[in-house]
């Protein structure tokens, strides 16, 4: 009796510490499913436009990728034109050194020298122009051993020299930078005194006359001593005498016309004498301040030099600026490109 009643109550415990059933929230699961199928959707969304997006910037990368090949091939296209533009350049200005081109202005056709007149300040003007070109033997060339060759040497070689070439090249500049109102007349000169080109005043504006002095220049030899005396004893003398001068030479004379035996300055000048073959340097400074006093020396009469280079002779430079100073002219050695 007393085990039936222990295990009644044992069943009865039982009963009583077991949980009680609760009933499940159904709407709960079904607003909770909804919830995260929305997040779902969204997910999905975001990743079809991040898909997009991302193809997007594919196609991007690949035109990038195209482009900047082809900015490459361009680039190396323009380098390529670049390098033949500085070598056109640079070959056209080569040929306008050694080539430059025609003024309007110039009255003559002429492919040697060219304008320049922006680096050299030199500026051709004047009612009548004389033109005084030195055609001595140093005219040949710049050192003292190839003028001592080329004295023994034929005329072709004499006029091949190449200071005597740029002669020729200066004086074709000087003849087409006379003004078309002023006249003009070239004159040689070594130990004797002769006409370039028209033996009469010509016109600036006269081409013929102009070509003659071109022909001119291209027969004469250069050759004997220098005697810049005589050439302005000849021009100061005629009925008209020039208002400008322009000389071209390379250094003090070594000739004259004066009687110098008489003149006790030249006592030790042997040379003008006829005694002796050379002349010092000071006697040929001597010589030039004879012959500027007596013949160089006009008021309103403007002397320019263009002194061309010469090996030992380093009082000329001095001496010809002197002059050009003292007549409100100008004494140029130009460049050795020139012209």
């Amino acid at each position: 009796m007393s085990c039936g009643l222990g295990a009644a109550v044992l069943i009865l415990i039982l009963l009583k510490l077991q949980p009680d059933k609760s009933a499940v929230d159904v709407n709960a699961l079904k607003k909770e499913l909804e919830i995260r199928h929305e997040k779902a959707e969204e997910l999905q969304v975001t990743l079809e436009r991040d898909q997009l997006d991302l193809e997007q910037l594919k196609s991007k990368l690949a035109s990038l990728s195209g482009k900047r090949d082809a900015l490459t091939e361009a680039i190396s296209d323009a380098t390529s034109r670049m390098d033949e533009k500085v070598a056109e350049i640079k070959s056209v200005t080569e040929s306008i050194v050694k080539k430059p081109p025609l003024q309007k202005a110039d009255p003559v056709q002429s492919d040697l020298g060219g304008e320049e007149k922006y680096l050299l300040g030199l500026k051709v003007e004047g009612t009548r122009i004389a033109f005084l070109i030195d055609t001595s033997a140093s005219m040949t060339d710049e050192k003292l051993v190839d003028i001592i060759s080329r004295k023994v040497a034929s005329d072709a070689e004499k006029k091949q020299g190449a200071k005597w070439r740029r002669t020729q090249r200066v004086v074709k500049w000087l003849a087409n930078r006379i003004p078309k109102t002023s006249k003009a007349k070239f004159v040689g000169f070594n130990e004797k005194v002769f006409a370039i080109g028209p033996t009469r005043w010509f016109s600036g504006s006269d081409a013929t006359a102009i070509e003659s002095v071109f022909q001119g220049i291209e027969t004469i030899v250069p050759e004997g001593a220098t005697n810049l005396e005589a050439v302005l004893e000849d021009v100061n003398a005629q009925s008209e005498p020039p208002t400008n001068y322009y000389l071209v030479t390379d250094g003090l004379p070594t000739a004259g016309t004066s009687n110098f035996v008489s003149m006790n300055p030249f006592s030790q000048c042997n040379s003008l004498f006829g005694k002796s073959a050379t002349i010092s340097g000071d006697c040929r400074l001597k010589l030039f301040q004879h012959t500027i006093q007596k013949h160089g020396l006009h008021d309103k009469r403007p002397v320019n030099v263009i002194l061309l280079p010469l090996e030992g002779d380093p009082k000329a430079a001095p001496a010809f600026w002197s002059w050009t100073f003292s007549t409100n002219g100008l004494m140029i050695s130009p460049a050795e490109s020139w012209p």
